[in-house]
C-alpha cells in the first residue's frame, strides 16, 4: 500500500481558482527580489529560496501553502523541503511557475 504524498501539484489555472476562492491560501513566491519587483501575484508573499531555512519561522506549517517561482523548478525544491524536512502538512507547487501565470500581476 502506497502512502499519498502530502505535496500537491497545481497548474497556474488551478492556483488562480483556489486563490480566488480561499482567502487564507498562502502563495509563497520564492524568486529573487528583482524578479518579484518585475511582477508578482497581488497578495503573494516573497520569501526567496536562499533564505527559506533561516526564515522558516515566518511560515505556518499548518496553513495551506502553494509555492511558486518563475518556471516551477526552485518552487519544487522548496516545496519538497517544506514537506520532507520541515514537516509542513499542506504544500503545493505551481507547475510552470510565473511564466505560465495568466492571472493578475502587479509590479514593485
Amino acid at each position: 500500500m502506497t502512502q499519498e504524498s502530502p505535496l500537491k501539484m497545481w497548474t497556474p489555472q488551478e492556483v488562480q481558482a483556489r486563490w480566488q476562492a480561499e482567502p487564507d491560501l498562502l502563495l509563497l513566491d520564492v524568486r529573487t527580489e528583482p524578479e518579484w519587483n518585475a511582477y508578482h501575484i497581488p497578495g503573494a508573499t516573497l520569501l526567496p529560496m536562499q533564505v527559506i531555512t533561516t526564515r522558516l519561522n515566518e511560515l505556518d506549517p499548518h496553513r495551506e501553502t502553494i509555492v511558486l517561482c518563475e518556471h516551477g523548478v526552485r518552487s519544487m525544491r522548496v516545496a519538497r523541503f517544506l514537506v520532507e524536512q520541515a514537516r509542513f502538512e499542506n504544500v503545493g507547487n505551481m507547475l510552470g511557475g510565473m511564466s505560465e501565470w495568466e492571472g493578475p500581476v502587479e509590479q514593485g
